[in-house]
C-alpha cells in the first residue's frame, strides 16, 4: 500500500512503531509538499487539527480515505468548513502524542458507507480499532484530560504532590501513567487545547481548564521551565 504521513517528526516515529513495514510510506509535514495526494491508498495526516487548512488539499481528491487527528474538533465543523462537494473523505482519529502507538485506535466516522473502507485497510495494516461518536474530544482524550486537570486542581489545592498523585493513580485505579505523566506524554498544549474546545463545544464545567494549567501552557509556549 502507498501511504503518505504527513506530520511532525516525533509523531511519525510514534507512527512508525505502530507498524508500517511491507508499505510505501512517503513522509511529509505538510500535505502542499506533495504535487500528486490522489496517487496514495491512503493519507494520514497526524496534524490535521492543528492545521485544519489540510483539508483543502484533501477535498480535491475525495477518493483517497484520509484518517486526520480530529480530537479538538468535529468531523461535522470540519465537513461545513471546508467544500467536500465531490465526497467527504475523512476519518478521525485519535493522534495525539502518547496515543499513536495504542493497540486499539479510537476512529469516528460521519458514513457508515466509510466503516468498509476502515476495514480493508485495518486489515492490510495489520492494526486494530474502535468507532466512537463524532464528537469533540472523541472518548480516551477526553477523559484523560478531564483527569488531568482535575489533578492540576488537587495540585494547586495542595492536597498532594504531584509524584504521590501520579503514584496514587497508577496503584488505586491501575492505570498506565499517572496524570502528570499523561500530561508529559501527550504534550501540555494539546492538553489545553482538548480541555478548551470539549468546554466550548459542551458547557461542562467539568473541562474548564484548571488556572494552573493554563499557567504552565503559557510558560511552555514562551519558552520558560
Amino acid at each position: 500500500m502507498n501511504i503518505l504521513v504527513v506530520g511532525d517528526a516525533a509523531r511519525y516515529k510514534e507512527l512508525q512503531q505502530k507498524g508500517l513495514a511491507g508499505h510505501r510510506v512517503h513522509w511529509v509535514q505538510s500535505p502542499d509538499e506533495v504535487s500528486l495526494p490522489g496517487h496514495f491508498d491512503l493519507v494520514i495526516d497526524l496534524v490535521l487539527d492543528d492545521a485544519p487548512a489540510h483539508a483543502a488539499v484533501y477535498a480535491k481528491t475525495p477518493a483517497v480515505p484520509v484518517w486526520g487527528g480530529m480530537t479538538k474538533s468535529s468531523l461535522a465543523e470540519l465537513m461545513h468548513q471546508y467544500a467536500f462537494s465531490q465526497g467527504f473523505n475523512i476519518v478521525a482519529c485519535n493522534w495525539l502524542p502518547g496515543f499513536i502507538n495504542r493497540p486499539v485506535t479510537e476512529m469516528a466516522i460521519l458514513d457508515e458507507e466509510q466503516q468498509e473502507g476502515i476495514e480493508r485497510l485495518m486489515q492490510q495494516l495489520g492494526w486494530s480499532y474502535t468507532l466512537v461518536q463524532d464528537a469533540v474530544g472523541m472518548v480516551t482524550p477526553r477523559v484523560v484530560c478531564m483527569i488531568i486537570n482535575e489533578a492540576y486542581f488537587t495540585a494547586a489545592e495542595g492536597t498532594a504532590s504531584r509524584e504521590d498523585i501520579d503514584t496514587a493513580m497508577r496503584l488505586g485505579t491501575n492505570y498506565p501513567y499517572g496524570p502528570f505523566e499523561w500530561a508529559q506524554r501527550i504534550g501540555i498544549k494539546h492538553v489545553f487545547d482538548v480541555l478548551t474546545a470539549v468546554y466550548k463545544a459542551t458547557g461542562d464545567e467539568r473541562y474548564r481548564v484548571c488556572a494552573l494549567l493554563e499557567e504552565e501552557t503559557q510558560k511552555t509556549a514562551n519558552g520558560w521551565h
